[in-house]
């Protein structure tokens, strides 16, 4: 059984004792970090390999930021940054070869203030991520790729979806986008382990401490490959680490492949 996890982590240093304490209970195969909020010299690979992993990171000072974790191992980067425009200077994308599995660890632009220019540069971000999605669907390989894609695909996906309907993650653009990679072939893991059900893994932070429950969003994804289809066995969200001593806002999705 391969176990895969990803995690947006709001700032890798500021809540690494949260990360390591997660890492440490639950030895996930495969971890896909995002939002490390820090330059490729400050990541903590050190205190990262001292729980068992290898890793390869895509860092940028204060934001954005992508890592990819292995358990026992180092992970065989493939690539960095998306193809499609030279131009793009955010870290936003890693890949990696793993134990035969192709991972993609991608974080999305938020898109907000929507609409306008920062919206505008998700959606041609989202159209190059769809095209290279398409690619590596071509390729035929067992292939995943998570992250935060900072969209909630459905209604069903938000606790209030009205509170929403002005932000870009639930905008109809940003939701067509992602209906599209389905379109073309992946596979919504959590969604296909649990068709019905209201699955989280965003809350907002509560200004008394603690989290907004009402807030909650399912906007970080595990996306697979036709090809790893019949190998996928269980699906869920570490909802508690929500709870824990200085949490991100988000919790960890994970996957298990046969």
């Amino acid at each position: 059984m391969t176990r895969i996890a990803t995690f947006n982590v709001n700032g890798v240093n500021g809540r690494l004792p949260v990360l390591l304490k997660w890492l440490g209970e639950t030895e996930y195969d495969i971890v896909c970090l995002q939002e490390l909020k820090t330059s490729d010299d400050k990541f903590p690979a050190d205190a990262i390999r001292g729980v068992g992993y290898g890793a390869i990171w895509h860092g940028q000072k204060s934001y954005n930021g992508v890592a990819i974790l292995a358990r026992g191992t180092e992970p065989l980067e493939r690539r960095r940054g998306l193809p499609g425009d030279p131009d793009d200077t955010h870290s936003r994308y890693i890949e990696a070869e793993v134990n035969g599995l192709v991972v993609g660890c991608l974080y999305l632009p938020n898109g907000n203030p929507a609409p306008g220019p920062k919206f505008d540069y998700k959606l041609r971000w989202f159209d190059r991520l769809i095209s290279y999605g398409q690619l590596l669907l071509g390729d035929g390989a067992m292939s995943i790729l998570c992250g935060d894609y900072n969209v909630v695909p459905t209604a069903i996906d938000a606790v209030v979806p009205q509170r929403w309907l002005g932000d870009a993650v639930y905008f109809p653009e940003s939701r067509q986008a992602y209906a599209q990679m389905l379109g073309n072939g992946w596979i919504d893991a959590v969604r296909r382990i649990h068709p019905e059900k209201g699955i989280y893994t965003y809350w907002n932070f509560s200004y008394r401490g603690g989290y907004d429950r009402s807030s909650g969003l399912r906007m970080d994804h595990l996306l697979v490959s036709p090809s790893l289809s019949d190998k996928l066995r269980n699906a869920g969200v570490d909802v508690e680490l929500r709870g824990w001593e200085k949490p991100s806002d988000h919790a960890p999705a994970w996957i298990e492949l046969d």
